[in-house]
Formats: structure tokens, C-alpha cells, sequence
């Protein structure tokens, strides 16, 4: 599965980059500057996909205390952290020629920001708790409880006034992006989720391997 995802993500970001850059128009009112929305907009999807990992794989190792379940926990930990990390970067690129500035305490920004520092500690917790089985039951619980800022994220330009634009795809009307647009975006979305699924396995493997190496060590004692 790893070879196959590999090549794959290469090429969706190949192609990505370049309809983001050449392909794509600019938009009608901020030019050029927009282009990096096809990096913003995938890297947080992204992050939220990484952090539905955490959730989905802390409640199974909460439920049946497998440290398999763990080890994909960890690995969404880890690229959430990234791709959040990224979407900050981006999002203050975009921000200082839309806005004026590279950060505001917007309601958006702020509770992203917030979800940036849960992650953050949680990487943290696994590595100050000495004990393995300890460790993984108290991120588990803090990544169950990191993914509920995920919603007040998406829903903070609807419940507060912002300066972060309101939802253009994710909607319930139809999108209110320009089509071509709209298909260069979801190219790089695709890519994006590829790269994902590629380095979560890959990761997932290293801390399996690293398990299994550090059991036989134990045995061998």
C-alpha cells in the first residue's frame, strides 16, 4: 500500500502545485495572493482528517487497550500537529496582505491556534509519562477532548463576527467559488489526504517496528 501511495501523492502534488499556480485564475478581488488558499485550505482539512484519526483510534484503545490502537493514534497526533502548524504559517501569509497584519486575535484564528497547543501537549504527554500503558491512556484522553475544538473551529465565523472569511465549500448551499477554482482546490485536497494516508502509515510502521524491537530487547534481558 505504501508503494502505491507514494508515487500517487508525488504526482497529485505535482499537479497540484502547478494548477494552483498556472492552471487556477486569480481571484477577482485579491489577485494573485489567493493562490496560496490551495495550500491553506488542504492543510487544515488535513489536520481535521489527522485529528479524526486521533479520536476514532484513542476511543478504540480506551475500549479494547490495544497498543496497536495507540500507534495510530500517535501518528495522527504527529501530522496533525504538522498540517495545523502549516495552516497557521499559511493562514499568516495570507493574512498580512489581506488583512494587514499577520495576526489577529480573531475567534478563528484563536481557537486554531488553541487546537495548535492541545496538540502540541499531547505529543508532550507521550513523551514526559514514563510508564507506555499510562502514557497512552492519558493522550488518548486528551486527544478525545483536543478533537471537540475542531467544531467550535468551523463553526466560529457563524457564531461570532470574524475577519476570517465565512465557509465557501463547505456549506450547505451550493459553493460559492468559481468552478475552476473549485476543481484546482479539491486536486490539492485529494493530494494532500494522499500524502496523509502515505506518512501516517509510514509512521505507524517505524513506531511498530520500534515496538517490536524494543520487546525483543526486554525478552532478551
Amino acid at each position: 500500500m505504501q508503494r502505491a501511495l507514494a508515487p500517487l501523492a508525488a504526482g497529485l502534488l505535482a499537479v497540484g502545485l502547478w494548477a494552483g499556480l498556472a492552471a487556477a485564475p486569480p481571484d477577482a478581488v485579491q489577485g494573485q495572493v489567493q493562490r496560496i488558499m490551495y495550500v491553506h485550505v488542504p492543510a487544515i482539512l488535513t489536520g481535521y482528517a489527522a485529528i479524526g484519526l486521533v479520536l476514532v483510534a484513542s476511543v478504540a484503545y480506551l475500549w479494547t487497550g490495544r497498543a496497536a490502537w495507540d500507534r495510530v493514534a500517535a501518528a495522527g497526533g504527529e501530522l496533525a500537529v504538522c498540517f495545523i502548524g502549516l495552516t497557521l504559517a499559511t493562514g499568516s501569509i495570507w493574512g498580512k496582505p489581506t488583512w494587514g497584519t499577520w495576526w489577529t486575535w480573531d475567534a478563528r484564528l484563536t481557537s486554531t491556534a488553541i487546537l495548535f497547543v492541545i496538540y502540541l501537549g499531547y505529543l508532550l504527554l507521550r513523551s514526559v509519562v514514563d510508564d507506555p500503558a499510562r502514557a497512552a491512556a492519558y493522550a488518548a484522553v486528551l486527544g478525545i477532548v483536543g478533537a471537540l475544538d475542531v467544531p467550535i473551529i468551523h463553526f466560529s465565523v457563524e457564531w461570532w463576527r470574524t475577519l476570517h472569511q465565512p465557509a465557501t465549500v463547505l456549506k450547505p448551499q451550493a459553493p460559492s467559488i468559481d468552478p475552476a477554482m473549485l476543481r484546482v482546490l479539491l486536486v490539492n485536497v485529494a493530494a494532500f489526504l494522499t500524502t496523509f494516508a502515505y506518512l501516517a502509515t509510514r509512521r505507524y510502521r517505524l513506531l511498530t517496528l520500534r515496538a517490536d524491537a524494543l520487546a525483543r530487547a526486554l525478552a532478551g534481558r
